[in-house]
């Protein structure tokens, strides 16, 4: 049921993070504020495919 998602920036649209889900409890996209190494600070980050 766990699997591997993806997360981009919403702002500059790169791609950051890697995370694991549980389709079952979770099957709407994640979205959350993470650190973005690329625009220096905390943007939303979405799950990608």
């Amino acid at each position: 049921m766990r699997t591997k998602v993806t997360f981009a920036c919403q702002e500059c649209k790169q791609r950051n993070y890697d995370s694991m889900k549980n389709k079952k409890n979770d099957p709407d996209r994640l979205e959350m504020s993470k650190f973005c190494k690329f625009c220096k600070k905390h943007t939303a980050h979405k799950e990608t495919k």
